[in-house]
């Protein structure tokens, strides 16, 4: 009696879908963006208080007629511009995660991109403040052997929990994979 299945179609716990499955050469994204503006809530409420502020400022001088006309004209365009300042920031960070590597692009005019390879990673942490669960964001930390980048801080991703334990997942994936092993002193 043989107890392999002779279903020509089925998949051995190897090529099984999943995070421990054997990845071939295809890559997989996992998440791929900048983190969404309501990961900037605090900085978005801050530059709307400064925002409101200059205009203020604005009104008091065109009031008492201090000033010249081009100075009540700067504080004007200063206090329309403040509010797109946490848009720029948000803009300004890119995050790619897939089942080989994380990069992390950060720049607005001039790009830097930084990538880890999940098999140098070392550990994952995993913050979400209590403002965080609320607007459904956290930070993944990773820490890492690369020598470029040894921490990497992802801020702001959209629904991170699911995403930190897949990363998990294949970390360990991966490492079995290359045959990396992980050996305590003492």
């Amino acid at each position: 009696m043989s107890t392999a299945s002779s279903d020509p179609n089925a998949q051995s716990p190897a090529s099984a879908p999943g995070p421990h499955a054997d990845p071939g050469d295809q890559e997989e994204t996992y998440f791929e963006g900048s983190p969404p503006l309501r990961a900037l809530a605090g900085t978005v409420l801050l530059c709307c208080l400064v925002s409101i502020a200059f205009i203020a400022l604005a009104v008091l001088l065109i009031r008492e007629h201090v000033g010249p006309w081009w100075l009540i004209l700067s504080v004007i365009i200063i206090a329309l511009l403040i509010p797109v300042i946490p848009r720029i920031m948000s803009k300004s960070r890119r995050y790619r995660i897939t089942n080989y590597r994380i990069d992390y692009e950060t720049g607005l005019l001039a790009k830097n991109i930084d990538t880890v390879e999940l098999w140098h990673v070392e550990d994952l942490h995993f913050h979400q403040s209590i403002l965080n669960r609320i607007l459904d964001v956290g930070t993944i930390k990773v820490i890492s052997k690369d020598e470029s980048k040894p921490i990497m801080d992802l801020k702001g991703i959209p629904n991170p929990r699911p995403l930190y334990d897949i990363v998990k997942q294949r970390v360990i994936a991966v490492k079995r994979q290359r045959g990396v092993i992980k050996m305590d002193p003492g």
